[in-house]
């Protein structure tokens, strides 16, 4: 049998595939429903002409588990939390539960971690900084499995459904209040390069320089990962200089946090020496001393939002073209941020 032509992509049987792939029907109905125990030759030659065919369950017959899969690359801050919050606010109106995993710092979840969600068949798969392969789409969607990245970690693609924020926007505005304070020598400490997030929180930072006529000194951008120890690392060298900064964008709550640490063990005080401006709003920025200036992110409202998505796709009786939304970040000042010291230092 050639290659199906586009015309017949939704017209073959499982008879047809498990005749073309030279197994029995109920050995195609396993790697469908994700089974174990199929060998891995034969289940890639199958999942091959399913690709190949476009096959897709009928929805009525695509029974789901009561779940939702929520899959981080990393899970460990007070960051994923409040996704999670989001997550499970709709997950419990709608009367399901979710399931976690993590991809171990992993843009892309392994194979087995596809499999496994075939074989649950939840409602729907919401992924945080992360994606799928072409053959994971391929495997989730012959299971009638839609699937919503959040915050995604580089471009998605034009097919992709995705929930994010506006980076650039909160990166223009920390760094427009700095220099509205006052401040000419500002540094920023961002987070991973290959994190589309970040790329655009310090393209932000850049465009707010820019605009005010001051020079973007590149030297004064450190990258970080997000973390604390970052925070606190990158913010010993930026403020050990001997120009040292007077105000430093922390790029997300967590390093803003080493950074107050490194201030401390440097003598200096926030906002009398350094200002500092973080991203995300976690509750934390509200009880450190001082109570931290950042960009509020909506964490949980982005969370709600992407499982609301899913579950819409998952209940359409048609594909629908791909969703892309974005949620307004805003600038939330508190006692971290004041006028230099010595106004253009």
């Amino acid at each position: 049998m050639k290659p199906p032509k586009p015309a017949e992509t939704q017209t073959a049987t499982l008879a047809e595939i498990a005749r073309e792939a030279g197994v029995s029907a109920p050995t195609v109905s396993k790697v469908l429903n994700g089974r174990a125990d199929v060998a891995p030759a034969t289940r890639a030659r199958v999942e091959e002409l399913l690709r190949a065919y476009g096959y897709r369950r009928r929805r009525a017959e695509a029974s789901r588990s009561p779940l939702i899969d929520l899959v981080f690359h990393e899970l460990e801050s007070a960051w994923a939390l409040e996704v999670i919050r989001g997550v499970e606010n709709v997950a419990r109106d709608a009367g399901l539960s979710v399931v976690l995993s993590e991809s171990a710092g992993r843009l892309t979840p392994g194979r087995t971690w596809a499999d496994q969600v075939a074989a649950r068949r939840p409602h729907g798969v919401v992924l945080v900084l992360s994606g799928l392969d072409g053959s994971q789409r391929a495997l989730l969607t012959s299971r009638s499995i839609p699937f919503v990245v959040m915050d995604p970690a580089g471009d998605p693609g034009p097919d992709v459904p995705s929930i994010g924020a506006t980076n650039w926007q909160g990166g223009l505005a920390a760094t427009r209040h700095l220099v509205e304070l006052g401040h000419t020598r500002i540094g920023a400490i961002s987070g991973p390069s290959r994190m589309m997030c970040s790329r655009a929180r310090v393209d932000g930072y850049r465009a707010a320089l820019e605009t005010a006529g001051l020079p973007a000194d590149p030297s004064l951008v450190v990258t970080g990962d997000f973390h604390h120890d970052a925070g606190y690392r990158l913010g010993l060298e930026l403020l050990r200089r001997p120009d040292r900064p007077t105000a430093v964008f922390a790029g997300n709550d967590l390093q803003a946090l080493g950074l107050y640490e490194a201030a401390r063990e440097l003598g200096l005080r926030i906002p009398g020496d350094v200002s500092v401006v973080g991203f995300d709003d976690l509750p934390v920025a509200r009880w450190v001393g001082p109570p931290l200036t950042t960009v509020r992110q909506p964490l949980t409202e982005m969370a709600e939002a992407a499982a609301r998505l899913v579950l819409e796709l998952g209940r359409a009786r048609q594909e629908r073209a791909a969703t892309r939304v974005e949620l307004a970040t805003s600038l939330v000042v508190r006692s971290s941020t004041a006028a230099p010291a010595v106004a253009g230092r």
